[in-house]
């Protein structure tokens, strides 16, 4: 599991994040300090997903919207806490469920789950650590019209393989595009290029 830190304290959670109606399941687990804000929970699920952070996004814990606050989109009875301000282990413990949404038109919604809370061990030391700790299937590619066109998307590839329909999408999707595969790798060396280069806070 890749991982990074800076200076504060070594509490763990181990968060599996699961992206709803995908069939099949298309999910990550990360681990992420208890301490880390909102703000950088989102960056670790891009980078963990694969998505490019390119749309709106909005975490919902209970009834609390926790996100990058937008007058067009939010409701005055139920303002929108800014995710840099706000910790996960304010709001968070062993056993939450909470949502993720991003891209406020293709509403793609990651289910959240905190599996544990742990101690992290002394090779940590003290800091900020993120990391990726397994995952199934790719993300699918940006703007691909949300999950119901994206499992029709599936559906096509699967039985009309060589069909012209498919052909297009498979080239917008890019030639490389496999649906089955994660690169768990590759999403570590996201997240470590990401805190590392403090981008993050």
């Amino acid at each position: 599991m890749a991982t990074t830190r800076r200076k504060t304290s070594a509490r763990l959670f181990i968060v599996k994040i699961e992206l709803v109606d995908s069939k099949p399941l298309i999910w990550r687990r990360i681990v992420i300090s208890d301490h880390a804000s909102f703000a950088t929970l989102h960056h670790v699920i891009q980078a963990a997903m694969g998505w490019h952070d390119a749309h709106l996004h909005e975490f919902r814990v209970g009834e609390q919207s926790i996100g990058v606050p937008d007058p067009e989109y939010d409701n005055p009875d139920r303002p929108t806490a800014i995710e840099k301000n706000v910790r996960l282990n304010r709001l968070l413990g062993t056993g939450s469920t909470f949502t993720y949404l991003y891209d406020f038109g293709d509403s793609w919604e990651h289910r959240l789950s905190v599996e544990q809370v742990r101690q992290g061990d002394d090779r940590y030391g003290e800091g900020l650590i993120a990391g990726i700790a397994g995952g199934e299937r790719a993300c699918p590619p940006e703007d691909a019209g949300g999950i119901g066109a994206y499992q029709e998307f599936l559906e096509r590839w699967e039985h009309d393989p060589y069909g012209k329909e498919t052909e297009d999408l498979r080239t917008w999707a890019g030639l490389d595009f496999d649906p089955a595969r994660f690169d768990r790798a590759a999403a570590g060396a996201a997240i470590d290029r990401m805190l590392w280069n403090g981008w993050v806070k």
